[in-house]
């Protein structure tokens, strides 16, 4: 993970200068709105009626700072870091033993490839590698409080896509749509899925500011 985030400065620190001589517009701060999407998941070794951790969709929000790297004939290279926050992650499960809900954070720096620059629309594909953070709550799903840990951090890996659409006739603003898959650790919900990692989908909207 320590040599991801070190590539990834280094590209931000090569292709600077070499952007800058070429593209009036190499920054980007694109702010997005959308939903997490967790699987649910069974506790093993437990033989009660609907033994399952769900979760909710929280309402999330990504905040991204990107910077132009590289032109290339077929793609633009950027290196970005986006910041998804998830403040109320909703979950179940019929004990009285999980937290009622939990945050999560997650800050994955990652290169981006863009396509068809300067067209009706810009797909492009993300890849980077970060930290998540999680932060339970200290009341239990039915009441009473939480006697479990309730803060965890842990790495995280991010693939993402999504497509940029110019607006006609305002340079400086697009509209986005993205969906990134964040790979980390588990929360800290007080029982054991057998799992140690999981998807956190998010899928999201909104405006890329270029300057």
């Amino acid at each position: 993970m320590r040599k991801l985030l070190a590539i990834t400065v280094l590209l931000f620190a090569a292709g600077t200068t070499n952007a800058a001589a070429q593209n009036p517009d190499n920054n980007q701060v694109a702010v997005t709105i959308g939903r997490t999407f967790i699987s649910d998941q069974g506790v093993p070794n437990t033989n009660f009626f609907d033994n399952v951790v769900r979760f909710g969709k929280g309402l999330s929000f990504d905040v991204n700072y990107a910077r132009r790297v590289r032109n290339f004939n077929w793609a633009t290279l950027w290196v970005e870091v986006p910041v998804i926050y998830n403040p109320d992650e909703d979950i179940h499960y019929p004990l009285n033993v999980i937290p009622q809900q939990y945050s999560s954070v997650f800050v994955t720096p990652a290169a981006r490839l863009s396509f068809l620059q300067g067209l009706a629309f810009e797909p492009w594909i993300s890849f980077g590698g970060g930290l998540g953070h999680y932060v339970a709550s200290d009341t239990l799903v039915f009441g009473g409080p939480n006697p479990g840990h309730r803060v965890k951090t842990t790495g995280a890996l991010q693939g993402g896509v999504g497509f940029d659409v110019p607006i006609p006739g305002v340079r400086l603003l697009m509209f986005r749509f993205e969906a990134r898959d964040l790979y980390a650790g588990v929360p800290p919900i007080n029982v054991n899925t057998g799992r140690t990692r999981q998807h956190n989908y998010y899928v999201g909207g909104g405006a890329v500011f270029r300057f």
